[in-house]
């Protein structure tokens, strides 16, 4: 039986989940959690085989949170559930230790596939991504200076996306506003963006992950 620790900030689908892979006796739901602080310390203590990550989590993305379960816990395989479709998110997560990535218009069917596939030690993208890579030929040198983005860089580019201001975002990561301008200026220079209204701009215009 494969034993499965999920991590999403919204109930219903936590338990949506649970209910769908506890019926199928190859699967067992040990937990489920809401944030990504919980999902770091329950992975540590309860070895799950698979994490079903969500992206978007709080305190700090479920990037971030990928990577600290890989470095707490490397048995455990982690798979990226997500709303976001954009190939680079799959790229960043899989680069980070992550073994599949599914987005939220996958099927059951097909993340039965995910888990079965990653818990076999074989790596797994949803068909979405997949076409999505194939057919991916925009913004290539904009693609590229994604993946230099530091794991704090994506947590205020996210913080940022929600409307956090400067002083919302140091107390929300427990970093001074200094530090978070010099993270507002390092993520401007490695996207080659002008001021903060490009990097606005180009969040919501983009079909890039930020």
């Amino acid at each position: 039986m494969i034993s499965i620790l999920i991590a999403d900030d919204h109930k219903l689908i936590r338990e949506t989940w649970t209910l769908i892979l506890n019926r199928d006796s190859r699967f067992e739901v040990i937990g489920s959690c809401s944030n990504s602080e919980d999902v770091v310390k329950m992975s540590e203590a309860m070895k799950p085989d698979i994490v079903l990550m969500d992206i978007n989590m709080q305190p700090f993305s479920g990037i971030e949170a990928t990577r600290q379960i890989r470095d707490r816990s490397p048995e455990t395989r982690i798979i990226g559930v997500t709303m976001h479709s954009q190939p680079a998110y799959a790229k960043k997560m899989l680069q980070l230790g992550a073994s599949g990535y599914v987005t939220k218009n996958s099927s059951k069917e097909e993340m039965v596939t995910a888990i079965l596939e990653v818990s076999a030690g074989k790596r797994f993208l949803c068909e979405e991504i997949k076409g999505l890579l194939e057919e991916n030929q925009e913004e290539p040198e904009m693609a590229t200076a994604i993946n230099l983005l530091t794991e704090r860089e994506m947590d205020v580019i996210n913080l940022i996306k929600n409307g956090s201001s400067s002083k919302d975002i140091s107390s929300k990561l427990n970093i001074s506003i200094k530090t978070v301008e010099v993270h507002r200026h390092n993520i401007l220079k490695k996207l080659k963006l002008k001021n903060a209204a490009a990097l606005i701009h180009y969040m919501y215009s983009s079909t890039l992950p930020i």
